[in-house]
């Protein structure tokens, strides 16, 4: 089996190093993921420059852009051939509810997904970065039922882990995307030049945390998998706005 691993925190990141180790041990893993971190990039492609691809001490590419930039020169360039699977990870906090429209972690998956390849997002539900063991080994799990019985149709999960040892798991659960409330405001405050600057404010907590959330099976200890799906298309309201231009 063939995996692209990429990620958001950048190429340096533990929770990076972490999944790459475990994944190879089942797979022939690539590694190709952003100089930087770029967290909250979401699916930003870039197209006002050219990227340039790096290869580090470790072993793990690196690009100049963004995480989908990465997995994007990846497969439609770099690679001989394609990938049997996208893995993107593990992010250092949660990816649920709204998050996932922001995600970077979930973009580089997302972009495998449009190119045609089964993905998987992976997120530890904490910013304590104290159990990226337990999320690796869940992915790891989750391409090995993968690779064993592969899902019909097009594949793309969102993936959050429990922050606790992976005996203190409770299973896993399918689960909705949960909803947050809005934002906590931004943050003013004035450079040493005296310039105005903003810093945008923290996620808010959860509003729908009910049965079958993401947010609610985390609450659990249970790892959440969310299937994803890219069409925005609101159907229910096609007729509406064709009666509404009439």
């Amino acid at each position: 089996m063939r995996i692209l691993l990429s990620n958001d925190d950048g190429y340096f990141a533990p929770g990076l190093a972490c999944l790459a180790e475990a994944l190879s041990v089942i797979a022939d893993t690539v590694v190709v993921a952003p100089e930087r971190d770029r967290s909250g990039s979401s699916n930003s492609l870039t197209l006002d420059r050219p990227l340039s691809l790096h290869k580090s001490h470790n072993g793990f590419y690196y690009v100049n852009g963004t995480p989908t930039d990465c997995v994007h020169l990846a497969v439609t360039g770099m690679l001989d051939t394609l990938p049997d699977m996208v893995v993107s990870g593990i992010n250092d906090g949660a990816n649920m509810g709204e998050d996932t429209i922001y995600s970077g972690t979930v973009a580089a998956a997302t972009e495998g997904f449009l190119l045609g390849v089964p993905s998987l997002a992976i997120s530890l539900a904490s910013f304590s970065a104290g159990n990226f063991s337990t999320a690796a080994r869940v992915a790891t799990e989750i391409v090995q039922r993968f690779e064993n019985d592969k899902l019909h149709g097009p594949v793309l999960l969102n993936v959050n882990v429990p922050d606790v040892p992976y005996d203190e798991l409770q299973g896993m659960e399918v689960t909705r995307l949960g909803r947050r409330h809005k934002a906590e405001p931004v943050i003013k405050s004035q450079t040493p030049r005296g310039d105005t600057v903003y810093w945008v404010g923290a996620a808010g907590p959860a509003q729908d945390a009910g049965e079958g959330t993401d947010f609610l099976a985390i609450q659990r200890h249970r790892v959440s998998v969310t299937p994803l799906q890219i069409d925005l298309t609101r159907y229910g309201q096609l007729d509406a706005v064709k009666e509404w231009l009439k």
